[in-house]
């Protein structure tokens, strides 16, 4: 699929998160630094809080009709059949990178819980692990591009995206 760069450019970008942020008074903290598309490219960075980075995985269920962003401790793993019967949703598949782009105008390796704020329509459930909520209650991710990480509060992460309209669902990860 094509996307036209006007639309792109419409769509939150990491300058308008940050300045989201700013306008809202929140705490956070930017760390600059290469692109990284995988949590493995990220554990060579110098990161202050790496074992608070967010891994993120954008699904969709067998009919292509519920789409859920899942953030979970990047040093974790997620088991799907066993999130999706906790969750009660249907069989659950990775989305394409053109439906990455289409609901959240997120390419491959910047998936983030800000993509949400794209998401015009409201159709993506942001699933948030609850062990973010523990201990220090920071979240590390992308201000919507892969070549920095944003670090704030949990509590104010949920709080931005659902005092924008969109669903945030706190969960335990099942252990594998």
């Amino acid at each position: 699929m094509l996307w036209n760069r006007s639309y792109i450019n419409a769509m939150y970008s990491r300058e308008s998160v940050i300045a989201l942020l700013d306008a809202r008074h929140l705490w956070y903290e930017l760390t600059e630094h290469r692109a990284v598309n995988t949590m493995e490219e990220a554990r060579d960075l110098t990161l202050p809080y790496p074992e608070r980075e967010a891994k993120n995985l954008f699904l969709h269920d067998d009919r292509r009709r519920s789409w859920h962003l899942v953030s979970i401790m990047g040093g974790r793993r997620l088991d799907l059949k066993a999130f999706r019967k906790e969750e009660g949703l249907r069989p659950l598949s990775f989305a394409s990178p053109d439906e990455l782009m289409e609901h959240l105008g997120l390419t491959p390796g910047s998936v983030t819980p800000f993509g949400v704020l794209n998401d015009e329509a409201r159709s993506v459930v942001l699933h948030l692990d609850s062990s973010f909520w523990q201990g220090s209650g920071i979240i590390g991710l992308h201000p919507n591009d892969n070549r920095a990480t944003v670090w704030m509060r949990t509590v104010d992460l949920a709080d931005l995206l659902t005092g924008e309209g969109h669903e945030v669902v706190p969960f335990s990860v099942p252990e594998l």
